[in-house]
């Protein structure tokens, strides 16, 4: 039995981080201005604080200025929405960034709404979703562009390739339809969207040249569940037990398919690495405005 490649989510992210670095310090350096992100923590989920955690470092190392607004778990909506807008009013903020989930007593449409489209670095806001999906993007997504990276990486071909994506959130499965769908670079895909009502999932995701698991469901994806030679691309990460796990039974689909991202190492460091590159597209953006 072959193996797949294993896509190097890490090695990628890193490079693409040394290469930020670079366009960081000559930004910086021409206009006098550091990309800041702002990052707005809520409550005190242990995953979300090391998100926020390993997202910081990550500016750091990119010569990117971060900030951490830590809330306690019962503020209220209209306390973040006052912190949201003040940081949409301060210039030298080019990127907020709300970390969800957020406490059931928020609405995290309201709150994802009201972040000005220009610092919307996640592009969770309306018009920048319509932009995107119209093919004119201000920031792209930042899992959704990390995949569409490592689909390239891994040498596979998108255009006219059948891509089926399992999973409809407004966060992965949704932009990553679209971004593949469009004309372009990495993209030019026939895509199917499927979820939780999809009948014969199977049949589907095995017609899948590249198939994209965002589901939430630990080792949901079995091996027969995969076409011989497709590029697996797995988004989840699931805690079993101690374990970290994708939403791909890993050891099944690796003598399938013909390339396959790890849990942890593949997707998660790329939409850190993409998120930088939207912090440095905003501040661009922003100061540009100002100059105009």
């Amino acid at each position: 039995m072959s193996s797949a490649q294993i896509i190097d989510g890490k090695g990628v992210a890193s490079r693409l981080r040394e290469e930020l670095a670079q366009k960081v310090a000559e930004f910086q350096q021409s206009k006098q201005v550091q990309p800041h992100l702002a990052a707005v923590l809520v409550g005190d989920d242990p995953a979300s604080a090391v998100y926020v955690r390993n997202k910081q470092r990550a500016c750091e190392k990119a010569g990117i200025r971060s900030t951490l607004h830590r809330l306690p778990a019962e503020t209220s909506q209209s306390e973040l929405l006052e912190l949201v807008h003040s940081l949409n009013e301060q210039s030298d903020v080019h990127g907020i960034l709300v970390q969800l989930p957020l406490p059931d007593q928020i609405d995290e449409t309201t709150v994802l709404d009201a972040v000005t489209p220009l610092k919307d670095v996640d592009c969770f806001h309306p018009e920048n979703v319509g932009l995107m999906v119209q093919g004119r993007p201000r920031f792209l997504p930042c899992t959704p562009a990390g995949c569409q990276v490592l689909i390239g990486e891994s040498g596979t071909q998108t255009s006219g390739a059948h891509a089926v994506v399992v999973g409809r959130s407004e966060i992965v499965g949704k932009p990553m339809g679209m971004m593949l769908v469009q004309k372009g670079d990495l993209a030019n895909a026939t895509v199917t969207i499927t979820h939780s009502r999809t009948r014969d999932l199977t049949e589907i995701t095995r017609q899948a040249d590249i198939l994209i698991a965002a589901i939430g469901r630990p080792n949901f994806i079995t091996g027969e569940m995969i076409k011989p030679g497709a590029c697996v691309i797995d988004v989840g990460i699931n805690r079993v037990g101690d374990q970290l796990v994708g939403d791909v039974n890993f050891d099944e689909a690796v003598s399938v398919a013909g390339a396959i991202t790890p849990v942890p190492g593949g997707v998660g460091p790329m939409t850190i690495a993409m998120l930088l590159q939207n912090t440095l597209t905003a501040a661009i953006l922003q100061t540009q405005a100002l100059s105009e």
